[in-house]
């Protein structure tokens, strides 16, 4: 969500906008940066390193001085005053929809049911709080649509993008063993442990394999059991997007398997880097891999596992090009333009256009 969050501040601003971003944080602070003044909000940690802003009219006290023409929220919960407030003085809202949460929570919490139910009537709500809700997936649309068609509220799918120049191929180093790379959060709704369990799989299988996990969160030490005597190792978090996509660059394959994931960032900048991805059959990281770039099977250890041997069986320079030729497809810039007709359709009571 940083990487969308600053990828479309920088494109916002290049277009001529006026940018303001807030931002939940241990203190009140503000930053001016060269994409706009980014102002810190007092918030108290909820769990998993997350921050949560619990008095939002100390953002619309904000959002008072700065007089925007139009707002962009990624909170569902807290900030939904905020919505009202714009309502009340002529401001544009936008719902940017980052996650599922019907499916998120039914991940973390186990009660499918319970968590969908409940959702179901939080988006109610939303879909007649705001002016229009933008998704990223045809996924993450179907969590929306029929409540948005209901009441009239506009929807939009804008897939994110991804950096091509940051992330791109480079010569991978020779090996005898199958090298597999997973980049993300450590946190269950990321789907780690499928990943870890993939890579035991092919072990116990015989296959000769690396497991390099990049990312840091609450369940590493479960993560680490769950490896046992497999080749999985953990490097953390890498501070260095360079560096990031010379590590997985020189991976055979990227696992990032999460059935919940609304779109997939980190199968954009795989691809990018020339590595094909195997995924998940289901949610948004499936609709970026295509049968030239990748593969996907169920959310289980043993099919993904044969997704895997599938994809490294095709010559290694073919897969790579297809993997960074599906890339290209995703731009920021395309994200970008998008996202300033959404603004500029909210501002000016517009129809947005689908």
């Amino acid at each position: 969500m940083k990487t969308a969050v600053a990828a479309l501040g920088a494109g916002y601003v290049a277009a001529g906008a006026e940018r303001l971003l807030v931002v939940p944080g241990p203190v009140d602070a503000v930053t001016a940066t060269e994409h706009g003044d980014v102002v810190q909000v007092r918030a108290p940690r909820i769990g998993g390193g997350y921050r949560l802003i619990v008095e939002p009219w100390r953002v619309t006290d904000v959002l008072e001085r700065f007089g925007p023409t139009s707002v962009e929220l990624s909170d569902k919960l807290t900030l939904l005053p905020v919505t009202r407030w714009a309502r009340r003085r002529g401001v544009g809202s936008v719902l940017f929809s980052h996650e599922r949460l019907d499916d998120m929570f039914a991940m973390r919490s186990g009660l499918e049911t319970t968590s969908k139910v409940s959702i179901g009537l939080l988006n109610r709500v939303l879909v007649r709080s705001f002016d229009t809700v933008v998704v990223t997936s045809q996924y993450a649309q179907r969590e929306f649509q029929q409540l948005a068609d209901a009441v009239g509220c506009p929807m939009v799918r804008v897939p994110l993008g991804v950096d091509l120049e940051t992330f791109r191929p480079h010569p991978a180093p020779g090996s005898d063993v199958l090298r597999l790379a997973h980049v993300g959060r450590l946190s269950r709704e990321k789907s780690p442990h499928l990943a870890v369990a993939t890579a035991v799989e092919l072990h116990g299988r015989g296959v000769p394999l690396r497991l390099d996990v990049y990312g840091d969160g609450p369940h590493r030490d479960e993560l680490v059991e769950l490896a046992g005597d497999a080749p999985v190792t953990f490097h953390g978090f890498v501070d260095g997007r360079a560096d990031l996509c010379r590590r997985i660059a020189a991976a055979d394959v990227a696992l990032s398997v999460c059935p919940g994931e609304t779109f997939g960032l980190a199968v954009l900048e795989a691809l990018a880097s020339g590595t094909p991805v195997v995924t998940a059959d289901r949610g948004g990281a499936r609709e970026l891999v295509d049968e030239r770039s990748g593969a996907w099977a169920a959310p289980d250890p043993a099919a993904l596992a044969d997704a895997v041997l599938d994809v490294v069986a095709r010559p290694a320079a073919v897969r790579r090009r297809a993997a960074r030729l599906r890339a290209e497809r995703f731009p920021w810039q395309t994200t970008v333009d998008r996202m300033l007709d959404v603004h500029a359709a909210v501002t000016d009571g517009l129809l947005v256009p689908a």
